[in-house]
This record gives structure tokens, C-alpha cells and sequence, in this order.
């Protein structure tokens, strides 16, 4: 029991009287806080609100309270829940709690007992949850297993009642009650265990006790059943039946037996093995793996020598006493085609010219098997598709002739690996093959090839005798002597200069050298042909055609024409004083015989007296006037004019003119003084030199005419020459004004030169004194352009009939 002493302790009176009595409660146990036990102030004879008016001090047992006063009613409460199986934790029937009330003034105490009844609060359970048994299958039906009991706090009824177990036909249970009546339950078998059928049974042990409402708690029972060799091995046949093919290779799987054994443990395990009914000869052919069952084959199966093998096998298990199965495996053989068919080759020609006849026989071969029926049914077939078929004889059976089928080339295939395959009908078919290797001879059916039709090689001018221009090198696709290539050039004549004397190829490797050096100014280009010959027989061969191009260097400065004087000197001119602005005083006339773009020329001032008096055009080289004459101004001016090329780097040539005014317009200084006529003066002397002009046309027309029927009876050259564009004559594009200045002979031929060049002629002609003269000028349409050798001869003669008729003109 525990003890409770609750002091009560009223201050403000003195302690004059001291009493003990005991008073008895009873309540149930977990009763609700504030609960009311009993009106403690009249069970003690006390007043109410005597309790109230005094202090009342309360010491507490165990440090939890579980009681108090109401001082205004004088009622005992229940302060905390009360758990019997806390206070009171030795499992009885009863238990009290004792209380001491002390109450001074006077000093009264008071000894109260409160009885705690159980309530059914509490389910039984166990303390373990889980119970595995080891049963063996060989146990008898009666034999008890003891199992854990059941543990219920509550008391009385209360706890717990009885025992009961999930539902088995091999199990039940015992309750039985020990002295102090504790109960104990037994597990008792009531039916023989067979693992094979079920080897783990699962029950449930469920305690239940008496109260209101009932609990109850559960416990997993695991019955495991331990296993007894009582099952042999067992084939699932009696008599097996295998077949074979004879020559089945070494470690074939036969057959994999598999017994069974239901028992667990050694008591399963199996080992296989042959019986003393086995014969030694069917052991030397077949191996059987003792723990896996696995019949595989360790010799020769031969069908010739026997038909079918016989084997008994036992399986006997591990267990303390083994238990034992057998069975009988036959296995019959079954024939094969083991024997591969044969090719013979009887006759072959290994090595053939490429240009053998189709047609032509390369091999003769024969087949052969030894097997019969389907098995020695044999075909001979080539594995791809080549040059060549398979021809089979017709006198004799099982031979075939090779022979070619398509011309064969031995640039594309130089050699020829032809597979025989020989095959039988049988299942399944075996087959052979042969190579036959026919190597192809070479014959000169290629001629050398250039990489291109035409090549096109450009050289600078000036360029060093014997420099490399390019090398021509040709591929011949066939072998020894008939790839070896030798390179010519191929003769021709260019203004009467052959080929061979310009250039030179070397007849071994196609290297084309230049012989001279070359100027832009008379070669420009060149076409010719080169030939690459085999050494073969015949001999083949190619060509191909070669332009070279002269390609022009800047290499010819210009050259002062107009106006002309001798090396070194000074060129003189007079003009009147009174000269108007923008007059033309002198025009510089420059050839370069250059390249157009290495030709253009630009002229400049490089000195000059008066820059404010004079211009130069840059373009065309006029001098003009910008102002005219002062008194101011110098009678003689001194002119330095440079002609400038656009090659890079650019030459030039200068020219110094000096020009002295005069007050008088200048007279005719001779007979031969020259100045063009104006085109709009028409006088008879005009009319005599138009007829003169109309003579030459007449004369140029007949000579042209004459030309062409020369040129068309000519007969032709094998090979075309290359266009010669050597030429007395070159086109200009830029126009020359006619000059008012009065020159002397060289200045006139300097200006034909020029003029003739830009498709114009000019015609000198001297006239009495005091008249003036006539500069006439031709279109390039007349003919006298021609870029030939006959036009050039043809203006020679032009120009002497022009100086006759000139001077018939003059001489009337």
C-alpha cells in the first residue's frame, strides 16, 4: 500500500486539542480530474467554512499530488488520475492509499484510507511477439511444445481468462494452472508433419482476459519442420531416347538429366552415375558429369561402327541413409554426310596475254565425293562473277573447262584469283574450293595521255636561254618498255624559223626549255605541238598542243617623234607674237613599242619659262597658249617637256623646244617648206591631188586583190601554223591632230610613222612658194593596216607612187 500524509495547518490558533481517528474511501482507478471522493470537512465533524477562514498548508508524499481540499465545501477532489498499476505495482487484490490530516487549534489528527479498485484498462500481451519452434517431420502426434504465457497488469477478473489458437489441423493447445494460478500453455501435435507438403505453419496464440469490455493480445507462432531423408530421386522418365549424328564433336551435350529429390539439405543433393550395366565401350564414348547430370560426348561417334549406345544411370542422394533413382538412356546414331567432295585441276595456263580470244581455255578440272545418294551429289561453281564461265564436258561427267568469257583488260585487273567451289547435296551440304591465279602479260594497247588537251605557258620576255618554261609529262598505263615515253616537238616553221631552233624538250622527261630570248616586240606567241611516243610495238602515241605567250616587260622607253631633231639638240620654233589664247604651239608626239599598257604615255612639264603661259595636255602632248603675248614677256621660251610610260617601272625621254616670238607672220622659208592645207580650201591644185589620191587607192586595190589569189593557190601545210603577229604596222587607239607647224623631212616622216600606226596615211607634198601644202590622211579602211608581210611591202610601194604623183601634182 502507499502512503499519502496530507497536513492540514490552520495558523492563527494554538494547538489545544489533538484527536486520531481513521475514515475509509474507496474509488475507481483513472477517475476524472475534480472528481469529488467525499465531503471530508462533515465526515470530520468539522464546519465548512472553518476551513475556509484558517490557512491550510498541505504536504505532499511521492512529489505528485493527487488529492485536495475545497476549503469553501470542505470536499476532497482528485487533483491528478490515479493509475492502480502505478501505486500499487505489486499485482494484488487491493490497494489503499493512507492519508494523515493534521488540524491544529485545536491540534486534531486525522488517519483516512483510500481504496483503489481496478478497472479493465489494461490488454493482455506477450512478451515476446514472435515464436519460431523447430519441429522435425518425423515427430509423433501427442509431443507437447511449450510456448511463452500471456502478461495481463490488471487484476480480478480483470486478467487474463484463457488461451486460444488460430485454426490447424496439425496443432492445438494445452492450458494448464500452476499452484499460485498462473496459467501455461502447451503446444501439443495432434497430426504427423510431412515438410515436403508444407515445411513452415504459421499460428497465432491470442490471450483474452475477463473484463468489461474484453482485450486480448496475439503471438506469431512459427512452426518450422525440419526435414528427414524419407524421398528417393525420381527421373521424370523411366527411358530416354536421344538421337545422334555420327562425327558430333568432343563436349557435345547429349542429354542434361535432372532428378528430383522433395527432401531439403544433403538430403537433395544428388550424384549421377553409370550402373554396372553400362558397357565400357559406351563409357569410352560418353562422359556424364556426376553433380549436373550432363551427358556430353568424350569419343568418336562412328555410325559405321555401331548403330546405338545404351547407358543405365543411377541418382543417389546425400542423406545419412541415401535413397537412390535410375533410369536407361538411348541414343541412337544417325549418318551424316562426313565426307567434303574434291576438286582435281588437270590442266591450267597461269600466265595469259591480256589480249587472249574469248573463248580461249584456261583450266581444265575435274570433281569427285565418296559419299552416295544426295551426299555425293557434287556441283563445281566459281564464288563471283569475272571474265570466265565453267563449261562442263559433255563426253565426260564431273569435268569442266575454264575458259574466258569477256575480253579482259590488264590496266583495270592485272590478275585474276578464280575460287572453284565444289559442294554436295547433303544435309548439310559440304563443300571445297580451289584457286586458280591467272596472271595477264601486257601488251602496248594504251597510248600515252596528256592531263589536258592544251597547255598554255607564259613567259616573260628577256627571258635567259635554256630557262625551264614548263614540264609536259604524259601517263602511259602500261608496263616495261611499253610505258616508257619519249617526248618530240613537232616540226614546224614561224617566219621561216623552225621549232626545234626556240625550243627544246627533253625526250625523257617532257621538260620544255626556251633556246633564245624572247622579246615582246617581235614574237608575242607561239603554238606548236608535242608527241609522247611508247616504246612498244607498234609504237603509240599522242600530242598535245602548247601556246606559249610572250608576256611583255617594260623594257622600251619612249621615243620623241615629233617634234624631231637630232640627239642632244634643241628644237627651234618661231610663232607670231600676236599668237591668240589657246593657240596650238607645238604638238609632242612619243611612241613606245611596248605592250598597250606598258605604252600609254603621259606628258609633263619638267621646265618651263613662263608656267603661266603655256599647257600641255598630259594626254595627246598639245602645247597651247593660256594667255596671250605681253611686252612683258621674253622673246625666247625655253620648254622641257617629258614623255613617261605606265610600265613599272616607268621610263621616259624629254624633249627640249625653244620658241621664239616674232612681230610678222612667218613666210615660207624654201621651196620644200611644208604645212598641211586646210580642208576647206578647194582649189585646182586640190582637184590634181584628189585625182592623184583616187590613182593610189586604185593601185592599193589591185595590189590587195592580187594578194588574196596569191595567198589562196599556195597549197596548205599539214599542220596549221600559229597566227604570226609580227607587224611593219601597229593600231593606236589615240588620234593625232593635224600639225600647223613648220618641220623639216624627218619631222614628216616621224609623223607618217605615227599616223600610219593609228590607220591613218600622210602625204607630203611640196607646193610653190608662198601656198600652202596639204596633210591628207587614209582610213584604216583602205587596207593599210594589214598586220601581213604583203601589207607592208604593198604601203612601200603606196607610198613611192604617192611621192610620183606628189610630184607630178608639184611640177604643174
Amino acid at each position: 500500500a502507499a502512503n499519502l500524509t496530507i497536513f492540514f495547518i490552520f495558523s492563527g490558533s494554538s494547538v489545544s486539542n489533538v484527536a486520531l481517528s481513521v475514515t475509509r474511501y474507496s474509488i475507481e482507478e483513472e477517475m476524472e480530474r475534480g472528481s469529488v471522493v467525499a465531503n471530508l470537512a462533515a465526515d470530520l465533524g468539522l464546519e465548512p467554512g472553518g476551513l475556509a477562514q484558517r490557512e491550510v498548508k498541505l504536504d505532499i508524499f511521492h512529489n505528485k499530488k493527487y488529492l485536495d481540499v475545497n476549503k469553501k465545501t470542505g470536499e476532497l477532489y482528485i487533483v491528478e488520475k490515479m493509475d492502480r498499476e502505478y501505486l500499487c505495482p505489486i499485482k494484488t487484490t487491493s490497494c489503499f492509499l493512507k492519508l494523515d490530516v493534521i488540524i491544529e487549534s485545536p491540534l486534531r489528527i486525522f488517519n483516512i484510507e483510500l481504496g483503489i479498485t481496478d478497472i479493465n484498462d489494461n490488454a493482455p500481451h506477450f512478451r515476446r511477439d514472435r515464436v519460431e519452434l523447430d519441429v522435425s517431420e518425423s515427430a509423433t502426434p501427442g509431443e507437447r511444445f511449450s510456448l511463452p504465457n500471456g502478461v495481463d497488469p490488471d487484476v480480478g477478473i480483470n486478467t487474463i481468462k484463457t488461451y486460444k489458437l488460430s485454426v490447424s489441423e496439425h496443432f492445438t493447445i494445452e492450458i494448464q494452472t500452476g499452484s499460485d494460478g498462473t496459467q501455461y500453455v502447451d503446444l501439443v501435435l495432434t497430426k504427423s508433419l510431412d515438410r515436403e507438403e508444407n515445411a513452415i505453419h504459421n499460428l497465432v496464440l491470442t490471450a483474452v482476459d475477463g473484463g468489461v469490455p474484453v482485450r486480448s493480445g496475439t503471438a506469431n507462432i512459427i512452426v518450422r519442420v525440419q526435414d528427414t531423408n524419407d524421398n528417393p530421386p525420381r527421373f521424370d522418365k523411366q527411358t530416354y531416347t536421344i538421337n545422334m549424328t555420327e562425327n558430333s564433336p568432343m563436349g557435345t551435350l547429349v542429354m542434361k538429366l535432372n532428378a528430383t529429390d522433395l527432401d531439403e539439405g544433403p538430403n537433395s543433393e544428388i550424384v549421377y552415375s553409370f550402373t554396372l550395366y553400362t558397357s565400357e565401350k559406351t563409357q569410352d564414348v560418353f562422359a556424364l558429369n556426376p553433380n549436373t547430370g550432363e551427358i556430353t560426348v568424350k569419343g568418336t561417334i562412328d555410325y559405321e561402327d555401331m548403330k546405338f549406345y545404351e547407358m543405365h544411370i543411377e541418382a543417389k542422394d546425400k542423406g545419412t541413409h541415401p535413397l537412390l533413382g535410375q533410369c536407361k538412356v538411348v541414343v541412337h546414331v544417325t549418318d551424316m554426310n562426313d565426307n567434303y567432295p574434291e576438286i582435281t585441276i588437270q590442266s591450267v595456263k597461269n600466265t595469259v596475254e591480256e589480249n587472249i580470244p574469248v573463248g580461249s581455255v584456261i583450266a581444265l578440272v575435274g570433281i569427285s565425293d565418296r559419299d552416295t545418294g544426295d551426299n555425293g551429289n557434287v556441283s563445281l561453281s566459281i564464288n563471283q562473277h569475272m571474265h570466265f564461265i565453267l563449261n562442263k564436258s559433255s563426253d565426260r561427267p564431273l569435268h569442266y573447262k575454264l575458259i574466258v568469257s569477256e575480253p579482259l583488260d590488264r590496266e583495270s585487273v592485272p590478275e585474276y584469283d578464280i575460287t572453284l567451289i565444289v559442294s554436295d547435296a547433303g544435309t548439310p551440304p559440304l563443300s571445297d574450293n580451289e584457286t586458280i591465279t591467272v596472271h595477264l602479260l601486257d601488251v602496248n594497247d594504251n597510248a600515252p595521255q596528256f592531263p589536258q588537251p592544251l597547255y598554255t605557258i607564259r613567259v616573260m620576255e628577256n627571258n635567259a636561254p635554256g630557262a625551264l618554261l614548263s614540264s609536259l609529262t604524259a601517263f602511259d598505263p602500261d608496263l616495261h618498255e611499253n610505258q616508257y615515253l619519249v617526248y618530240f616537238i613537232l616540226e614546224k616553221e614561224i617566219a621561216n624559223t623552225s621549232m626545234s631552233m626556240l625550243f627544246s624538250i627533253n625526250p625523257e622527261n617532257g621538260n620544255l626549255y626556251a633556246l633564245k630570248t624572247f622579246d615582246y616586240e617581235i614574237e608575242k606567241e607561239f603554238l606548236f605541238h608535242i608527241e609522247a611516243r611508247d616504246s612498244g610495238s607498234p609504237p603509240l602515241s599522242s600530242n598535245v598542243t602548247v601556246h606559249i605567250i610572250i608576256v611583255d616587260q617594260n623594257d622600251n622607253a619612249p621615243v620623241i617623234v615629233s617634234p624631231w631633231r637630232a640627239h642632244g639638240s634643241v628644237v627651234e620654233e618661231k610663232i607670231p607674237r600676236s599668237t591668240d589664247k589657246g593657240s596650238l604651239v607645238a604638238k609632242v608626239i612619243a611612241l613606245d613599242t611596248d605592250s598597250v599598257h606598258n605604252s600609254r604615255i603621259t606628258y609633263q612639264f619638267l621646265q618651263v619659262t613662263d608656267a603661266t603661259l603655256f599647257s600641255l595636255d598630259q594626254y595627246n602632248g598639245e602645247i597651247r597658249t593660256m594667255r596671250m603675248f605681253s611686252y612683258r614677256d621674253p622673246r625666247h621660251q625655253r620648254l622641257v617637256v617629258v614623255a613617261k610610260d605606265n610600265g613599272e617601272p616607268a621610263l621616259s625621254a624629254t624633249v627640249t623646244i625653244k620658241l621664239s616670238t616674232v612681230e610678222t607672220v612667218v613666210k615660207a622659208y624654201s621651196d620644200m617648206t611644208e604645212v598641211p592645207l586646210e580642208y576647206d580650201i578647194f582649189s585646182d591644185l586640190n582637184l590634181y591631188l584628189v585625182i592623184g589620191l583616187g590613182s593610189v587607192s586604185f593601185l592599193l586595190l589591185i595590189t590587195i586583190l592580187v594578194t588574196i589569189v596569191l595567198k589562196c593557190q599556195k597549197p596548205k601545210p599539214s599542220k596549221a601554223a600559229p597566227p604570226c603577229r609580227n607587224s611593219v604596222i601597229s593600231e593606236r587607239n589615240s588620234t593625232i591632230a593635224d600639225s600647223t607647224l613648220v618641220s623639216n623631212d624627218a619631222y614628216w616622216y616621224s609623223l607618217f610613222l605615227a599616223e600610219t600606226r593609228k590607220g591613218k596615211l600622210v602625204v607630203r607634198q611640196p607646193v610653190p612658194k608662198g601656198s600652202r601644202y596639204i596633210v591628207s590622211s587614209l582610213p584604216r579602211g583602205t587596207g593599210l593596216t594589214d598586220t601581213s608581210d604583203s601589207a607592208a611591202s604593198t604601203l612601200q610601194v603606196i607610198n613611192k607612187c604617192s611621192r610620183v604623183c606628189i610630184f607630178i601634182i608639184y611640177q604643174y
